[in-house]
């Protein structure tokens, strides 16, 4: 059968969690003139040093001229970040994946450019596509970190331009769906962009998984409530992704990068304890929240545990007040496991709830199963009934996100109105 065919057996894929490589006019073209010499921007220069050890990523740039291999770097006030074979690793053996610097010529097009994703996506039985981005980080820790607010706020939107008007605009034919970031340092004006692009048919929106190791505030405080309103009252999924606290999991210092790739779940582990024991969902019945890659299959004994703990322990556990129903009821209603390889939490899938998980490919990363995504999912989902497996592949993710009944955001790539 030709790639590009359905499946007679297998849904079509909506991956609730890629990933785009932002071309390097996303902030060039969009920023005031003023802002040209310290706003994002891309120079090519060598590779002094990087390492990945203990959960943090540390690159040196070198001055033009200095030996080393020649990488695309992203340049911001004092930022100085290279492009990666783990941002874009899809179409190399495993074997060759290392932690070096690349160019956009050496990466894979589709990682970067709309007709090529398209292209990639047909290849791997996927319709439609959630994407995360790289440079701004998970969750747009990059403009968090800068000094210049004002160029922050306004890198922010620009993004949010960009993914909304040329990533996920006409050319995408609908197929990629926008996922928008928020000046996380400012609830109130996170507030206004949430609603800035609920209006223009945006669903979802990027979130830490624990700010306070970003230097903000838990969502145990009221101080997030702007923003969790804003997200109630559109609509919007609260989109989170492994590594959007800025620290990966691990062990100590020293640890490879193997111990913290095992337990890149851990993180979003904690945050759906945290979550569930906020009284955030009580508070706003209609917040939604999904944690992208974080696989699934730990979730059961977690839900166990919480309800154990909501009960026997909530007396001075500081929850009797503000969680007012079991925590298993509060996930069943308002949290979205993603998962791309899990076939333990699809056999215990009764478990944790078939309208509780999505599906997701990651291309282009190290992790992602393109252009098997299909394959994988029939070897791991053959013990479900066909519908089962469509709510999994694609029907949840169409609900959640809003898309049309064919699994496309708006029409031919332009946005819809808010639901009601």
């Amino acid at each position: 059968m030709d790639a590009t065919e359905t499946s007679p057996t297998f849904p079509r894929i909506i991956s609730v969690d890629d990933h785009t490589v932002e071309p390097p006019h996303v902030w060039r073209d969009r920023l005031p003139s003023k802002y040209q010499d310290i706003g994002p921007r891309i120079l090519r220069a060598p590779v002094r040093s990087m390492s990945f050890v203990g959960g943090k990523f540390a690159p040196e740039m070198g001055a033009p001229g200095d030996d080393g291999p020649i990488a695309d770097w992203w340049v911001y006030e004092d930022l100085h970040r290279p492009l990666t074979r783990l941002d874009t690793a899809v179409g190399h053996s495993r074997d060759e994946i290392r932690l070096e610097g690349i160019t956009y010529e050496q990466m894979r097009p589709g990682s970067f450019s709309v007709p090529e994703r398209l292209a990639d996506m047909d290849v791997n039985h996927v319709q439609s596509a959630l994407c995360f981005p790289t440079f701004p980080r998970f969750c747009g820790q990059t403009f968090t970190e800068a000094k210049d607010r004002e160029l922050a706020l306004l890198s922010v939107r620009a993004y949010n331009d960009w993914m909304v008007e040329e990533w996920c605009g006409p050319r995408a034919h609908g197929r990629l769906i926008p996922l928008t970031l928020i000046p996380l340092w400012d609830p109130e004006l996170a507030a206004t962009e949430v609603r800035r692009n609920a209006a223009r048919g945006v669903r979802a929106v990027c979130f830490s998984e624990i700010p306070p190791h970003l230097g903000l505030p838990s969502i145990h405080t009221d101080h997030w409530d702007p923003f969790l309103r804003a997200c109630d009252e559109t609509g919007t999924v609260i989109a989170m992704h492994i590594g959007s606290s800025s620290k990966m999991p691990s062990t100590s210092p020293d640890a490879p990068p193997a111990v913290g790739s095992t337990i890149t779940f851990a993180n979003c582990c904690f945050s759906m304890v945290d979550w569930l024991m906020s009284g955030a969902f009580d508070r706003f019945p209609h917040l939604r929240i999904m944690y992208a890659e974080g696989q699934v299959g730990w979730i059961p004994y977690i839900l166990e545990r919480a309800d154990v703990v909501w009960e026997e322990n909530r007396a001075w556990g500081g929850v009797a007040d503000k969680v007012l129903r079991p925590p298993s009821e509060l996930f069943a209603d308002h949290v979205y496991g993603c998962f791309f390889d899990d076939a333990f939490g699809l056999k215990n899938l009764d478990a944790i709830g078939v309208g509780n998980v999505l599906y997701e490919t990651d291309y282009p990363h190290s992790d992602s199963t393109w252009p098997k995504s299909r394959e994988v999912g029939e070897s791991q989902m053959g013990h479900l009934a066909p519908d089962v497996v469509e709510r999994v592949v694609r029907g949840n993710a169409i609900e959640l996100l809003g898309l049309t009944g064919e699994g496309l955001w708006g029409a031919g790539g332009q946005a819809r109105p808010m639901a009601d």
